[in-house]
Parts: C-alpha cells; sequence; structure tokens
C-alpha cells in the first residue's frame, strides 16, 4: 500500500506483486511492482514502477483494501517478466482457485498493443485449450482403442461394483479378476471442491478394500497415449 500511494491515485500494485496477492504465486521479493498508465516511470528503492499506458481503469480492482491489477492484467503483465512456465503455473492456478476468465484475458489482450508479453500469454493459452471437445462417450472409446492396441483384455465398462460394506462404486473401467478400477477425468467434471474431495474419498475406500484405483486425465489420452497404455497394463500384469 505504501508502495501505490508513494505514486499517487493512478498507481496500482501490479506484476510480481499483484500475482502474490491474488495467490497467483508466491513473490517474497523486496522490491514492489506497480504500474502507472504513463508513457514513462522511475522507479525508487524497493518499488518497480512499470510504465503502461495501456493500463485503463477496468484494468485495477481491490485486493486486501490495495488498489491492484485485475487477475487477467496480472497474467498479462507477468507474461512479460517471468519464465513461461512460471506462468502457466499461474495461469493453473487461476484455474485451481476458479478465477480464470477467458473473455478477460481476450479483452486485455485486444488492448495489449503489441507488447511481448502478449504474445507468450496467447500461446500459453492454446497449449490449455489444445484439447478436443470429446464427450464422455468418445474419451470411453479412445480409452478401449489404447487398450485394444496394447493387447489388454477388455474391461468392463461403466459398470457398478461392490468394493466394501459402503455404497456400491460406479467404475469407468473395470478388471474385476485384478481389482484394478480406472477412471477417466475431465477437469469440467472433477474440477469442484466437492468432486474433488469425493473423488480423494473414493479412492481411499478403494484401496483400503484392496482394489487399485488409477485416474487418467483426458489430457494423458490426448497427449501420451503411450504412458497410459503402459501404465495400465504393468498394473494389470501385477
Amino acid at each position: 500500500m505504501a508502495a501505490v500511494l508513494a505514486y499517487g491515485s493512478r498507481a496500482a500494485a501490479s506484476h510480481r506483486t499483484a500475482a502474490g496477492l491474488q495467490g497467483l504465486r508466491a513473490d517474497n521479493r523486496a522490491a514492489t511492482d506497480i504500474a502507472l498508465p504513463l508513457q514513462s516511470a522511475r522507479s525508487r528503492p524497493g518499488v518497480r514502477a512499470h510504465a503502461t499506458p495501456t493500463l485503463r481503469p477496468r484494468d485495477v480492482t481491490t485486493v486486501s483494501g490495495i488498489p491492484c491489477t485485475t487477475v487477467a492484467r496480472t497474467l498479462l503483465d507477468l507474461a512479460d517478466v517471468v519464465p513461461r512456465r512460471q506462468l502457466e503455473r499461474a495461469l493453473e492456478q487461476a484455474q485451481i482457485m476458479r478465477v480464470f476468465d477467458l473473455r478477460a484475458l481476450d479483452e486485455v489482450l485486444a488492448h495489449a498493443n503489441g507488447r511481448r508479453g502478449a504474445g507468450i500469454l496467447r500461446g500459453v493459452l492454446v497449449d490449455l485449450d489444445d484439447e478436443p471437445g470429446l464427450t464422455e462417450s468418445e474419451l470411453e472409446e479412445r480409452f478401449l482403442a489404447l487398450c485394444r492396441a496394447a493387447g489388454l483384455r477388455k474391461p468392463e465398462v461403466n459398470t457398478w461394483v461392490k468394493v466394501d460394506d459402503g455404497p456400491a462404486i460406479r467404475a469407468d473401467f473395470l478388471w474385476r479378476g485384478a481389482r484394478l478400477i480406472v477412471e477417466t477425468d475431465g477437469w469440467g467434471t472433477h474440477g469442484t471442491r466437492q468432486g474433488f474431495e469425493s473423488d480423494r474419498r473414493r479412492d481411499q475406500r478403494v484401496r483400503l478394500a484392496g482394489w487399485e484405483p488409477l485416474r487418467f486425465t483426458r489430457r494423458q489420452l490426448l497427449r501420451e497415449p503411450d504412458w497410459v497404455a503402459t501404465t495400465a497394463a504393468a498394473l494389470l500384469a501385477r
């Protein structure tokens, strides 16, 4: 707050400082990043001032009472100052926190005016969104095709199984003799807090009952089919 106040009413915490305030990434640096809607700005001891003429009032919000760039604007600014992998992690954290807003990102990118970070951010967004929109049945067919190609015996599909004294569990794929249950997870289905907790409790029940729970993500099925097939085969071989 002191750094923002030192630069006047148009200043806002930004870049790594804003990301730290918003919980997108840790920021333990001694310097504080602030942004100003000016053509030039002079830094001071302990303050890194960024002149950003494209900074608009709509790009500024308040976090813990401190004027701060919005999540979308913060991610754009981060792209200018951190390595790509750190930007990817910040985007992933925004998804986990449910503050990821693709429309807001598109809007700030439309006003980025050729910034270097804009191209990096666009590239990361393309990588995040390069998964075809498979239906659940199509996802199942893809996994079954991997099993056939690997020479694995066909599992039971979408079947209910009693693993303990609790309610029966609906398994995406089940090898009953091997006591192996495979789930194929999409973020949209399992990304909520309730879904996260439910999935973990379910896996704990399965394992306590002497079964092996195994989860593959939608992205793994699309990008790493060999890993999926090899892992399933290795567990079945046990």
